[in-house]
Parts: structure tokens; sequence; C-alpha cells
């Protein structure tokens, strides 16, 4: 018989977190649900009795991490798999965003995950297992025009968390960076705050508008099987691209800069060190 593992997922209440803590519970695993805004969760409660515990929780703030990480390590007396779900997106020009509104941003997205990551990793030495998704996306190899605050803050964590998991290994705790593609979220309604836009840049919005188009992405659903797998892995990856669309755009990326760096080797060569 299986033992049913214990998962604690930030940003549970809607988009992917909701679909991980869905896929999870409907697999016989429990849930530690966190989120500010609870209220969602009312159903997926009341269809799995005593086996989803739900808190509040604004990831910004660094004590409240602290409480909710200790109460949902007793909740079911361990954690298996940390989902570092919760995020944010920052949509404008770099030059238009505002002190407030970057600092915000990088408040949830990079400080908000590792204030969890720094919370739980106690619990997992402790039992010696875990397993940590940060969940970032695939874009952090690089910025794209309006987005770059959200790349940025995600390539943060990325780095962050490769270190992470060089550093926790010896205690037998997993670290998998989880780069998603573009799922149909609420990140970019609900979870999105827009800078005031200076009219220098219009002809720009228009260009990355027509090149986006009004495609709402895939279900989140349909990335939790992936999830699922990835968490059953005795040797996960430390990093895993999330979406066969998204796998494509990321080679081209590196492609792109491959290609980039060997146009200016002679450049660079031009230096010692």
């Amino acid at each position: 018989m299986t033992t049913a593992r214990v998962w604690f997922i930030t940003g549970a209440s809607r988009g992917l977190g909701r679909a991980f803590a869905e896929a999870a519970l409907a697999a016989g695993d429990r849930v530690v649900a966190a989120a500010r805004d609870l209220a969602p969760l009312d159903d997926l409660a009341a269809a799995h009795p005593g086996d989803l515990v739900r808190l509040t929780l604004d990831v910004t703030d660094r004590a409240a991490v602290q409480k909710v990480a200790d109460q949902a390590a007793a909740a079911f007396g361990r954690l298996d798999v940390v989902v570092n779900n919760a995020g944010t997106m920052l949509f404008g020009m770099v030059e238009e965003a505002t002190e407030e509104q970057i600092r915000a941003h990088f408040d949830v997205n990079f400080f908000g995950a590792v204030w969890v990551a720094q919370a739980v990793i106690p619990h997992l030495r402790a039992q010696g297992s875990g397993h940590i998704l940060q969940v970032t996306t695939m874009g952090t190899g690089g910025g794209v025009a309006s987005a770059g605050f959200y790349a940025a803050g995600k390539s943060a964590l990325d780095s962050v968390s490769q270190a992470l998991a060089m550093e926790v290994a010896p205690f037998g705790i997993k670290v998998t960076i989880v780069q998603p593609g573009g799922y149909g979220t609420e990140l970019f309604t609900r979870g999105t705050t827009a800078t005031e836009p200076l009219p220098e840049y219009e002809a720009l919005r228009a260009q990355l508008a027509e090149m986006w188009g009004d495609a709402a992405g895939p279900d989140p659903s349909t990335a939790a099987p992936v999830i699922m797998e990835l968490a059953g892995l005795a040797e996960p990856p430390l990093r895993l691209i999330v979406g066969g669309a998204s796998y494509d755009m990321v080679q081209q990326m590196d492609r792109a800069r491959t290609e980039q760096y060997r146009a200016w080797e002679h450049l660079s060569r031009k230096a010692p060190g």
C-alpha cells in the first residue's frame, strides 16, 4: 500500500496551484492549501473532507509564512511536496514602473518564495526528505518587453533555487525549478498590476498585442499530470519545462543566445579572464 503524500501549495486557490491541489487530492494524497483568499477552495474542501487543510497566507509577510509553514507541517505530521507557486504579474515597460510597483512585485515573486523555502527547510531536514517545486516560468532565460520585471523576479528565483538545490541535497531534500509556459490562469487578469502607459511605447504595445494574440493558453489542469509524475520521481531533474510548445520556444531562445555569443566571440576573447 502506498502511503499518501502531503503537499503544501502556495497560491492554491486558483490557476496552476488549484490544478495541482485537485490532482494531488484525486490521487489520494493530502494537501495543505495556502492562499490570501480561501473562498474559491470551498468546493474542494467539501469534496475532500479530512484531506484538505486551508490556511490563509500572504507570502510577503515573512512572520506569517513561518507560522503557516509550521502549521502546514503539523497538519498531517510531515511535508513531502512543497509547491512554491504564489505569484503575480507586473505588466508594463521598464521606464513606466514605479518603485512601489517594482518592490511589491519582487516581494511576492522572489522574496515570498524565498521566505517559504526558508520556513519549510527545517521541517524537511528533520524528516530527511522532501521535494521543493519552485514555480518560475519558461521565460527565465531572458526578459520580453512589457514583462521584464516578471522575468527578472522569476530568473532571480531560478538562480537562488539552483544554489538551494546544492545546499539541501545532503539532507535528502530535492529541488526542481518548474518552468511552465502560458497557461490559462488568472495571472494576466486578477493577478496583474499594470503600469501607467507612456505614449512613446504605443507602437511597441500594438506590435506585442499582435504578436501574442488573444489566446488564453491551455487549461492549468493539463499541466497537473506532469507535476504528479515529477513528484513521484526518486531522482527528479533540477529544471523541468512544462509544455511542449514552451519547450520548443526555450530551445529557440537558447540557440539564439548561443549564436549571439559565437558571433562576438572574437571581442570576448580580447580580454583575459
